[in-house]
């Protein structure tokens, strides 16, 4: 079961945005990257097309950042914790392992 999921709330805890918070927009499971809302900016020159109806100029976006350097927050401390997986009522959940709460998502 994936940790970090779309829709999270995550910490970056290593790279140029440290400390920042943010929404996770997508998750690439097979190379263990996430994309993360308005975090880790890249910029890329592109051309004009006229034939699409592209303008050219310089285009910013996110990059996707290693999953290994983003945690889950937790408001009920305001940090980033560590998470784990246990069953209830048959059913798989995410929680907080400090807290022992379970893992709300709010958003997507």
């Amino acid at each position: 079961m994936r940790k970090i999921r779309r829709g999270d709330q995550v910490v970056v805890l290593a790279g140029k945005d440290k400390g920042m918070r943010g929404i996770v927009l997508s998750v690439h499971v097979v190379k263990g990257l996430v994309v993360v809302q308005g975090l880790n900016k890249g910029k890329r020159h592109e051309k004009p097309d006229p034939v699409k109806g592209k303008s050219g100029g310089v285009v910013e976006f996110e990059r996707p950042l290693h999953v290994s350097n983003v945690g889950l927050f937790n408001e009920a401390v305001q940090r980033s914790g560590r998470v784990g997986v246990r069953y209830a009522d048959g059913r798989k959940g995410r929680y907080f392992k400090l807290t022992g709460d379970p893992v709300v998502v709010e958003g997507l």
